[in-house]
């Protein structure tokens, strides 16, 4: 059978994108899903279309993809986001689906009708901790599919639970940021980029989580030049 290489939350890092890419074509993988998120933040969002325009890769909108589409509320970063992609780039975002099935896939990007739930994860003091495979399946669509991909929390997961392979290929281009709804922390806790290869095999869904070096000093160097030093310590450490 065929892998797939699972990408998520690229957050407009082209550095990290072009590893991922590599290493897959490396490894001979050649279809990709993708899990959302895709251009947010102070890095290239502009370049990220300019590479995934050229590829034929199902989409799942993300939480910060639907914010693109919004009127108001916008943040420096969001608005420097919306400036610097391209008309096609925001028409794209708008049909992207909440959840895609695709070649026996269930794709999304935090959970069934919430874009913002962590299907994985739930927050203890601030921190992330995995949930009890009831509390997963109760946020899965029903029935549960054989594999799930989710993203959103940036940590990656491989989660058996039933008959369902649940996979969180953590961040590509994000590996740690901090939320204030509640307050928390999410980190991969070095900074690599992530993605997944997951597999169909006559024992059923199996998944391989990856990580890969990458030129991050210059993305955290981007993520300054833009005004973030938040995000330049995250790329440069892992850690929020």
């Amino acid at each position: 059978m065929f892998k797939t290489a699972v990408l998520s939350d690229i957050h407009g890092n082209t550095f990290a994108l072009r590893a991922v890419l590599a290493d897959a074509a490396n490894r001979g993988v050649t279809l990709f899903a993708n899990l959302g998120d895709v251009f947010h933040g102070p890095l290239d969002p502009a370049g990220t279309w300019a590479i995934l325009s050229t590829m034929d890769i199902p989409t799942v909108r993300g939480n910060q993809d639907r914010m693109l589409l919004e009127e108001g509320g916008e943040d420096e970063t969001l608005a420097f986001v919306k400036r610097a992609l391209p008309q096609k780039a925001h028409d794209w975002v708008y049909f992207l689906p909440s959840v895609l099935q695709v070649r026996g896939m269930c794709m999304l990007h935090g959970g069934p009708g919430d874009d913002t739930a962590y299907l994985t994860e739930e927050i203890v003091d601030g921190q992330p901790r995995l949930k009890e495979c009831a509390d997963i399946l109760r946020g899965m669509p029903i029935p549960a599919p054989p594999l799930v991909l989710c993203g959103h929390s940036h940590i990656p997961r491989v989660v058996r639970c039933e008959n369902s392979l649940v996979v969180n290929p953590g961040s590509v281009g994000l590996p740690a940021y901090r939320d204030d709804e509640p307050p928390h922390a999410m980190q991969a806790g070095d900074p690599r980029a992530r993605y997944a290869i997951v597999e169909e095999t006559a024992d059923g869904w199996e998944a391989e989580l990856v990580a890969v070096d990458y030129d991050f000093a210059s993305a955290a160097a981007l993520a300054r030049k833009n005004g973030r030093e938040d995000w330049a310590l995250w790329l440069e450490t892992g850690k929020a």
